[in-house]
């Protein structure tokens, strides 16, 4: 089983990390070409709309509802029923994401005004460029959408590699419209707003070849009442909330930060992206491959193989989310130097989103566990215990915020976004133990032994991580005048000599190369 699960999560992080890989030369190139300015939020707080839908109905509450309830076609029905089941998802999702995308165009100003309502207040904010950027950019969750049903299709029947290789079209894109297409707007940033829209549409096209080797390319039908639609549509509404909260929180941020200095909502959006990097390539992944194992668990009553495949998943995302922490705080600032100190990136941005980068990556652990814990109730088609405990983290987070951004930002000090970085990176914590807990209690999972000497193991590992970057770590003047090559170069050693000491140390404390692997 682990060595199953391994291979089809191994083909997942690899698509995964070209993704990242090219949306990290995407972030490189925007800032190159634009200062971080009022235009640059304008369009980082549009692109928070259409990118937190994404999370909801492509990625988040509609793959939680929707591979449960198809699994169990697969195992219990007949093909037919199979295709007759994708055909009316389809047909439902289509009609509600076409009325949703309408409906968000037509209000995209009073969007803005919700989740930025500090623009209209802000001298060089840019509130109606927003807008304009919204509209254009709307219609990508019709379309991504449905590259999330092509993607649950896949994911079901253990074909990863063109889902999660998807969204690396969104990164090609936005690059071939910021260096070749934006000077040819008025608005330079309406490139990227069209280049959205555009990749939308290539994450489904790229699906199609798998979906018609298996003969399930869906076919938009609509039928009321029909059972598994029923059901879907049941599971998901509770799951709009439970399965994005982090995203809810960053909506959050973003209109507090919309009331910050000028530049906030930019710095906060290059310190997520870093962040996001380990929590796709591993969190998502994980996620991903244990939901359709624990579904077919729960159908067929198996509660063993259920908590075996819980317990691996857990170890194997501890084993990589506490060095990455260290990792992501001891090299934020080198991190954005190399990677986004270019044209109009300066240093002064730099230390800015340094700061957010390493107070939100130390929410990390915790939202790699959420990935990991929350499948546990959606595979059991329990929707509604993850939405209560993601309502609980949401109002922690606003609760966070009063306690920790409000008296930075009235005292007058700068960098009062990492404060807001810090307070999601908490809640991240509440949502996790109370998944971990509830798990507990309803007897779905029970640590196996040996999870003590595991954790002193990778604490064991952090520490030596810890001591060999702090020994042959440059000093900050250093990566204020290097070269970007030499950057480049520093940090990559800086990076490859740590991930082998951690290793290097888990190995010499006993745990073997396949265990490191996930494999048993």
């Amino acid at each position: 089983m682990s060595s199953g699960l391994f291979r089809s999560g191994a083909v997942i992080s690899a698509m995964t990390m070209i993704s990242r890989i090219l949306g990290l030369v995407r972030d490189m190139v925007v800032a190159r070409y634009f200062e971080v300015s009022g235009a640059t939020d304008a369009f980082f707080v549009a692109f928070r709309i259409p990118n937190l839908l994404r999370r909801f109905f492509a990625e988040g509450a509609f793959s939680l509802a929707f591979v449960p309830v198809l699994s169990e076609y697969r195992k219990t029905r007949t093909p037919e029923a199979l295709r007759d089941l994708i055909d009316h998802v389809a047909g439902m999702l289509g009609l509600v994401l076409l009325l949703v995308s309408i409906g968000g165009m037509l209000a995209a100003p009073w969007l803005i005004d919700l989740i930025a309502t500090g623009f209209s207040h802000k001298d060089g904010a840019r509130p109606e460029l927003a807008a304009e950027l919204l509209r254009i950019m709307f219609p990508y969750i019709l379309f991504i959408s449905l590259a999330g049903l092509a993607g649950g299709i896949l994911n079901t029947f253990r074909h990863f590699a063109a889902p999660a290789f998807a969204p690396a079209l969104l990164n090609v894109i936005l690059i071939i419209a910021t260096v070749w297409v934006a000077p040819y707007f008025e608005e330079p940033l309406k490139a990227l707003a069209w280049g959205v829209f555009v990749a939308g549409m290539a994450q489904i096209a790229v699906q199609l070849p798998a979906l018609q080797r298996l003969g399930l390319v869906p076919h938009f039908r609509f039928r009321r009442g029909h059972e598994g639609v029923k059901r879907i549509m049941k599971l998901m509404g509770p799951a709009l909330f439970g399965s994005s909260v982090a995203q809810i929180n960053l909506i959050i941020n973003t209109n507090i930060a919309s009331f910050l200095a000028v530049g906030s909502n930019s710095w906060l959006y290059y310190s997520d992206r870093f962040v996001e990097l380990p929590l796709a390539i591993f969190g998502v992944a994980l996620g991903t491959v244990i939901l359709p194992k624990l579904s077919g668990d729960h159908a067929q009553a198996d509660t063993g193989a259920f908590r075996h495949t819980l317990d691996w998943a857990l170890r194997l995302a501890l084993l990589i989310a506490i060095p990455a922490t260290v990792g992501l705080v001891m090299l934020s600032e080198p991190i954005l130097a190399s990677v986004m100190m270019y044209g109009e990136f300066r240093w002064s941005d730099v230390q800015m989103s340094a700061l957010s980068l390493m107070t939100y990556a130390l929410g990390l652990p915790a939202f790699i566990l959420v990935k990991v814990l929350a499948p546990g109730f959606y595979a059991r088609q329990d929707t509604k215990t993850p939405v209560r405990i993601g309502i609980m983290a949401i109002f922690a987070n606003m609760g966070l915020n009063l306690v920790i951004v409000l008296p930075w930002f009235l005292s007058g000090a700068s960098g009062a976004h990492a404060g807001l970085a810090l307070a999601t990176a908490l809640a991240g914590f509440v949502n996790a133990g109370l998944l971990y807990l509830t798990l507990r209690r309803e007897g779905m999972f029970d640590p196996s032994s040996g999870w003590g000497k595991h954790l002193l193991r990778i604490m064991a590992g952090c520490i030596v991580l810890a001591l060999v970057l702090a020994l042959l770590m440059p000093a900050d003047a250093w990566w204020q005048s290097a070269s970007g090559l030499k950057r480049m170069a520093w940090l990559g050693l800086l990076i490859v000599v740590a991930v082998v000491s951690y290793f290097v140390t888990l190995r010499l404390s006993g745990l073997s190369w396949r265990q490191m692997l996930g494999r048993r």
